[in-house]
């Protein structure tokens, strides 16, 4: 299975600019395709989830509990 990524809103957008630039096979899907902009965390990572995608971000106030609290009840809770 091909590893499918997902940019939250928070992400360098020069960082996910120059992965879709020098490394096409990637899929990296752009916060603002989804678009991600406003949702708590818990739904980034309920929408990531649910389409099989790795989150990536540089959230490192938040994300981390909700990160938690999906992986030990399977659902994403505020």
């Amino acid at each position: 299975m091909k590893l499918r990524f997902q940019a939250d809103a928070d992400l360098n957008q020069a960082i996910v600019a120059g992965l879709q630039r020098y490394a096409l096979d990637v899929d990296f899907q752009t916060a603002l395709s989804v678009p991600l902009e406003g949702l708590d965390d818990s739904l980034v990572l309920a929408v990531a989830a649910e389409q099989n995608r790795v989150l990536v971000s540089h959230d490192q106030n938040t994300m981390e509990f909700h990160f938690r609290n999906l992986s030990v009840t399977g659902t994403a809770q505020a």
